[in-house]
């Protein structure tokens, strides 16, 4: 069995990220579902807390997130991975990741985006039942706004829907983060700024 602890969007928030570094020596490996900065600004305030963790840490980036940056980081820590359209394993249990907010909706100069053609694309080799890390979540789970509008991605829906992941992580959508639901055979969970573990 792997124990896996997993987060998203702390947002420069220390003391949660000093948590996760805590409940890190319970863990078999961490996942970090993007936005650890905000607006561009601050990635390292809790990058450099996290690197005292216990446990192998697989991160993708988020929207917020200077994505060069985040990858030149986890290029620099030997446990540290960063995932982007590519896979890594754990034991035997494959995690496939892809960053950024898909699809595009925020116009400004830090936003970091996917269009729905390019996450279709990105997304064409996840494994079948691998685990799924994505900073957006898929469209109409765990996706709503306060407005009742749905801002998830088509394509990563389709990817559950074709590949059926053991789990869909992800975050994004402030609103529902610490929500879960079902959808096919896989389990779709946006994560938030707090600690969940996923045994599996």
């Amino acid at each position: 069995m792997l124990r896996i602890l997993a987060f998203s969007d702390l947002h420069r928030n220390k003391d949660t990220a000093a948590r996760i570094v805590a409940a890190s020596r319970n863990a078999d490996v961490i996942v970090g579902a993007g936005d650890f900065a905000t607006r561009g600004v601050g990635l390292s305030d809790t990058l450099n807390i996290l690197v005292a963790s216990d446990a192998p840490l697989l991160v993708v980036s988020g929207n917020h997130d200077p994505s060069e940056e985040l990858r030149a980081v986890c290029e620099a820590v030997p446990h540290f991975t960063y995932l982007d359209e590519n896979c890594v394993s754990i034991g035997d249990q494959t995690f496939f990741g892809i960053g950024r907010e898909i699809p595009f909706q925020k116009d400004a100069g830090w936003n970091e985006a996917y269009s729905e053609t390019q996450a279709r694309e990105l997304l064409k080799d996840v494994p079948h039942r691998a685990i799924l890390i994505s900073h957006a979540p898929p469209f109409g789970l765990v996706d709503l706004q306060p407005d009742g509008r749905h801002q998830g991605s088509k394509a990563l829906l389709e990817t559950i829907e074709n590949k059926s992941p053991l789990f869909h992580l992800c975050g994004h959508i402030h609103y529902c983060n610490g929500k879960s639901t079902t959808c096919s055979k896989t389990k779709v969970m946006n994560l938030g700024p707090s600690l969940t573990w996923i045994d599996c």
